[in-house]
This record gives structure tokens, sequence and C-alpha cells, in this order.
């Protein structure tokens, strides 16, 4: 058996921005670095280069963002040079267009592949599903929930023999209420100017129209706490036209001052602790729902839309409650329901999803799997 030493795992994706993709990438340097292993990551730079570093890896700036056929190639020729050069032993690819490059790459250089089927991905016409296609064709392809594993079964026809289940995780030690402070939350309340004493339902997602920010505006017109307030936390990431389609229907229903766009937040620990309510309005299926399990690891009482893995992540009635997705007034019902709760019963329900989360979505249990199916492949 080889010491781990000798093995150098390299992972790829477009971009080291902000992101559930990118944080997983993060914790898997972190957990390949522990082993003795070299952890190396190729994408385009970004704010989580740092990251990476600090985790013990290197990483390597190539182009994998474009989908030009040519430029796949080039990147593909990086690849190629980069796992003869530092002796890869396994290429991970966590997004589609990087997987292209690196399964062309990996089959040149004769090392195993593995790919993590991160979302649910269109599947509109032809050419979108050929290009979903290569998710499926490691030499183990990762599903990050049972739902995820459901449709790779269903579309890419991927057998036990190759498919294997494992849930993301999050940070139980980073995401502990007790450990975070009084301070850190004022700091936040007076950085977005929230009133007192008003209960805030957050809503911790990038702007983006399949997220459901318009059905969680909606449902905050429709409830009859009208001192409830919404917070929406999260990157524009360019989309000023949606984010000025909100503010439309904001100013329709009257709600100017009800709602507040915080924007990315460096801090989510405090911002979770803030919130009375967490909120998960996705009209589309959640491939895993990142936000969904920190939130109820910061005993956070969460409400999110009953389809994709929510159904694995919340049990309903337990460690939280599931609505109707797209159904602004069955929203607003719930909201209503969760605030008329006395904070005892909602801190209840939070202490049940810290234990539900700590038990079967640790960021330990994450890392731990990633190896697992590193280690079918090398052994």
């Amino acid at each position: 058996m080889r010491h781990p030493s000798d093995y150098a795992i390299l992972q790829v994706l477009p971009r080291l921005e902000t992101g559930g993709v990118e944080q997983v990438v993060v914790e898997l340097t972190e957990a390949v670095s522990r082993t003795g292993a070299r952890a190396f990551v190729a994408s385009q730079p970004g704010r989580l280069v740092r990251a990476v570093e600090r985790a013990g890896g290197k990483h390597v700036a190539i182009d994998l963002e474009s989908r030009n056929p040519f430029k796949l190639l080039a990147a593909a020729h990086h690849l190629t040079r980069l796992i003869r050069a530092e002796r890869i032993s396994l290429v991970h690819a966590h997004s589609r267009a990087p997987a292209i490059a690196a399964r062309l790459a990996a089959r040149r250089c004769r090392v195993p592949f593995v790919t993590t089927y991160h979302g649910a991905y269109g599947q509109r016409g032809r050419l979108k599903r050929a290009y979903n296609a290569v998710m499926a064709s490691g030499d183990r392809v990762i599903a990050i929930s049972e739902f995820i594993a459901d449709l790779v079964r269903a579309r890419h026809g991927v057998g036990a023999e190759r498919l294997r289940v494992v849930p993301g995780g999050v940070d139980c030690a980073k995401f502990a209420p007790d450990a975070v402070n009084g301070g850190r939350m004022e700091t936040l309340a007076r950085a977005w100017a929230l009133p007192d004493g008003a209960p805030v339902i957050m809503l911790p997602a990038r702007l983006t129209g399949w997220k459901g920010q318009r059905v969680a505006i909606e449902a905050l017109a429709r409830m009859r706490h009208r001192d409830a307030i919404l917070l929406l936390v999260g990157a524009t990431q360019g989309r000023e036209a949606y984010r000025r389609s909100l503010l439309a229907t904001i100013g329709r229903l009257n709600l100017t001052l009800r709602v507040f766009f915080a924007g990315d937040c460096a801090d989510m620990p405090a911002a979770y602790k803030l919130a009375d309510i967490v909120v998960n309005a996705s009209t589309d299926p959640e491939a895993f729902g990142r936000t969904i399990v920190e939130a109820q690891a910061m005993r956070r009482m969460v409400i999110a839309t009953d389809h994709g893995a929510a159904r694995e992540t919340i049990r309903h009635g337990e460690t939280g409650w599931r609505t109707k997705p797209g159904d602004a007034d069955d929203l607003a019902a719930a909201l209503d329901a969760a605030l008329d709760l006395t904070p005892e019963s909602r801190l209840a329900m939070g202490e049940a999803a810290r234990a539900y989360v700590a038990e079967f979505y640790s960021i330990a249990a994450m890392q731990n799997g990633n190896l697992a199916v590193y280690d079918e492949l090398l052994r």
C-alpha cells in the first residue's frame, strides 16, 4: 500500500468564488491535506483561492469556465501537463464544462476520474442532455443527496457499481449558536439597518429567480404578522434586472419598509442567529440545499419548499416545516403559524434540528465519504 504522501488529488471547477460547490472544494482540500496527500485545485481565480491555500492546497489558474470547444481542448492540454508534472493520482470534477476537459486529460494520463453531480441540471434539448452526461461519466459518480441519486439513475442509467451517495455537510463548530456573541449580531443588524424588535424572516440565497425571493415577498404581503420583516441575504451576481423587478414587486405590495437586501454576507452564523425563521423558497428542487442544513445547525426554525433534497434534510414537524413549491399562500400560513409559536417551542424544534444535522450532515461525514470514494479507486 502506498503512503498517502505519494498521492495527489486534483479538483476542478469553473472559478473559486463563493458558493456551495466552491465551499465543498475547500473542505475536501482540507480533508485531502490532512491525510498527508497533496491537494490541487484548478480553476479561474476567485475569492476562495486563499481559503484553498489555507486548507493546505495549491491553486492552479486554468480557464475552465468557458464552454467554447477550442478553449475546452486548450484546458484539457493544460490539465494533462499538470497531471503529468505533479504526478496527480486522481481527478475530481465538480462542474460540467471543467469535467469535459478534465475527463479528456484523465483518460490521456490513465488516472481515475470522479465526478460529483451537484445539481438537477435542466435537460432541454439533445445538446443539453449530452452536456449533462459528462457528470455521470466518472469512474465513480457522487450524488449529493438521494434525490440526485434517483435522478442520475433515471437519466443516465448509472448503476450501483459506480454511483455513491455522499450528502453535503456543515461545520457544526463554525455553525454553532453558542459560539456567536451578541456583538457579531449587532454589527450585522446595524449594517443592514434592521428595525429593533421586529420578527426577522431570512431567505439566504443568491438573487436568481428559482431561489424564490418573489414567492417570499408575496408571502410577506399576505401574512397576519404585519410587523415581520424579510431579510434577503445573497449576492446579486450581476442580475440587476432581477433585483429591479423585485423592487417593483415590493413597491406594488407596499412592502418597502419591510424587505431588506443584505447582499453577500461574510458572517453567516451571525446572520442565521439574527433570524427568527429561515426560509428556503426555491421553486425548483434543491439538489442539497446547504443553507437549510446550516440554519438547522444554528437551531433556527426552517421552512422550505416540499421537493428535492429538502425532503431528506428536514423532518417535517420535527426539525422544520415544508410548504408547497411556489405557493405564497401556503408559505404565508406557515410563517404565521411559526410566529404564533412561543420562542421556547421554536427553540425546541431548533434543538432537534441541530441534533439531526450533527448526526447525518456533518462536514466530517461529507469529507470521509469523499475520501472513501478516492480510496476505492486508489487502493
